[in-house]
């Protein structure tokens, strides 16, 4: 049966951050994910975990920054991740330690990892060894704490530019960094926008064990998944069937917004499975 965990940074926003937590854990889930939390000291976010109950199983390095007043604002100034970006090293050092120190007061087992955007006029294979070597790193750093490093593919309409798009890429850069701890992270909202063929590819990368988490969203407006193109109760029981024992984070945007109880209101979908 999937586990599924409450998207604090998509889901509840009618309420300020800090109150998701509550609301999430009103509703039953165990778990939590979240883009960045970074705004908030790491002991705040660990208080409000342990006074609901409640896991957290992912969140994002920064986006960028070289200090921690940079790493809070770097996704509303456009970052999306260093990874990739060469002559930013040290910032994509920064930015790792940082979210290592959260991970262990948090308790968190994976840290997902943006790789960036393409800079124009340049090629992505000039900006893969980059990459690479960043990772290297970074999964070194994790391993000493016994933490997985995330990378994800992520669709061009909704990120244009983004290096990583394609299973296929992000499996292939699994092989090319040979770091036991990294994994994919498969948001099947941006795989089936990107490539569709969304159940061949769970047939096909599931068993392999080097998918660390799943995401899920409705194609194409990214609400509750009980609309749209996919038929997410045949892919829930395919999970089942293939042994995906890991999170599914609900990474979707209410359908009624923030209409007070929207998010709670929307979970009618997951009756079948709690």
């Amino acid at each position: 049966m999937p586990r599924f965990a409450a998207n604090l940074s998509f889901q509840y926003p009618e309420l300020p951050f800090l109150e998701r937590f509550e609301a999430a854990a009103k509703d039953g889930f165990k778990a939590v994910e979240y883009l960045f939390g970074y705004a908030w000291p790491a002991s705040e976010l660990a208080t409000r975990l342990n006074d609901h109950g409640l896991q957290q199983v992912l969140f994002n390095a920064p986006a960028g920054g070289c200090n921690i007043d940079q790493a809070k604002a770097a996704w509303e100034r456009g970052y999306r991740g260093v990874a990739c970006l060469p002559g930013h090293e040290a910032e994509f050092r920064f930015g790792i330690a940082l979210a290592l120190e959260y991970a262990v007061a948090l308790k968190c087992p994976r840290i997902h990892v943006m790789a960036g955007l393409v800079p124009a006029g340049m090629a992505r294979d000039e900006l893969l060894p980059v990459l690479v070597a960043n990772l290297r790193w970074a999964t070194h750093m994790a391993a000493l704490q016994g933490i997985q490093i995330m990378i994800e593919p992520i669709n061009q309409r909704d990120m244009p530019g983004y290096f990583l798009n394609h299973q296929e890429q992000a499996h292939q850069l699994l092989d090319q960094v040979g770091s036991a701890n990294l994994q994919v992270q498969m948001d099947l909202y941006h795989c089936q926008i990107a490539e569709g063929d969304v159940s061949t590819k769970l047939r096909q990368y599931l068993p392999t064990g080097r998918v660390g988490h799943i995401q899920i969203a409705g194609v194409p407006e990214r609400h509750e998944p009980d609309a749209g193109e996919l038929n997410y109760p045949y892919l829930f029981t395919l999970l089942d069937e293939l042994g995906y024992a890991g999170w599914v984070g609900c990474e979707y945007r209410p359908r009624l917004g923030t209409e007070p109880g929207g998010t709670s209101a929307g979970l009618t979908w997951r009756a079948p499975w709690v």
